[in-house]
């Protein structure tokens, strides 16, 4: 991997909009220090899941496009960059939903992913079989599946082959969006706990789209809270887990004093 230090990820007020008229993002900024995982949170329509597409450059598919701002990854604007470039660069996007190929076996949707490593040079070519036991040493029960169609497992293993994907294609970044979308609690402990282990110990760096706060601040050092398309806090996450609005609106402390759901902006 190339060396990185400082952010290895720069988003610097952007705007976001669909349709060429519908506003999504509006001034934001936010970073990734090389290393560490960093949560984005907020309410639905947030503009969470926006912000994950305008860094993978995905927004065209929808309509949308960054109207100003850059982003720059390892310290290189993207504008310009097409979205299997920036894999191939080392930042991979696991979406919403898991988006597995559901007809392929397990090891199939694996091998789907080593495409991602097609044209580095040698020395940062990966080496499928060495890929494919990483993956089955985080996720074991992909392992017990590889030959089965993965549109047969279960919604967690299948968020476990979303990132597993991920992790064969040796990124340096990876965005998580909703990775406990739909999974039951038990699930949910253990795909952060392998996120977090991930993290550890291969030094990958992770940006984090989650609704659980609880679970995103356990594992993430430094967090941004989205509301209508900007940021409205941002800080370590130690701090914000002792910040009385972000206990009452995210992490259920003191919930219900209130009938209504406060806004930071209010």
């Amino acid at each position: 991997m190339d060396k990185v230090t400082g952010n290895i990820l720069e988003v610097d007020n952007i705007e976001v909009v669909y349709g060429k008229s519908v506003l999504a993002l509006s001034g934001l900024s936010l970073s990734v220090q090389q290393g560490s995982v960093v949560a984005l949170l907020g309410a639905n329509g947030a503009g969470k899941s926006t912000t994950l597409k305008a860094i993978t450059n995905v927004l065209g598919l929808e309509d949308g496009m960054i109207r100003s701002g850059a982003i720059r990854f390892k310290g290189q604007p993207t504008a310009a960059v097409a979205p299997d470039q920036l894999v191939r660069r080392g930042m991979f996007h696991v979406m919403e939903g898991r988006r597995i190929f559901a007809d392929l076996t397990v090891e199939e949707n694996l091998k789907a992913a080593t495409f991602a490593t097609a044209g580095r040079k040698a020395d940062r070519k990966a080496d499928p079989k060495a890929a494919f036991e990483l993956v089955y040493s985080y996720f074991p029960r992909l392992f017990e599946r590889k030959s089965g169609l993965a549109g047969y497992l279960s919604g967690g293993e299948q968020q476990m082959l979303a990132i597993g994907r991920a992790l064969v294609a040796e990124p340096e970044l990876i965005l998580l969006d909703e990775p406990s979308l739909g999974l039951a609690p038990k699930l949910v402990e253990e795909i952060f706990t392998i996120i977090a282990r991930i993290n550890r110990e291969r030094g990958v760096s992770m940006l984090l789209v989650e609704q659980n706060a609880s679970m995103a601040f356990s594992v993430a050092h430094h967090g941004y809270i989205l509301e209508s398309g900007k940021v409205m806090l941002s800080g370590p996450t130690k701090e914000l887990a002792r910040n009385p609005e972000v206990r009452e609106l995210y992490l259920g402390v003191h919930a219900g004093e209130e009938s209504g759901r406060r806004s930071y902006r209010g």
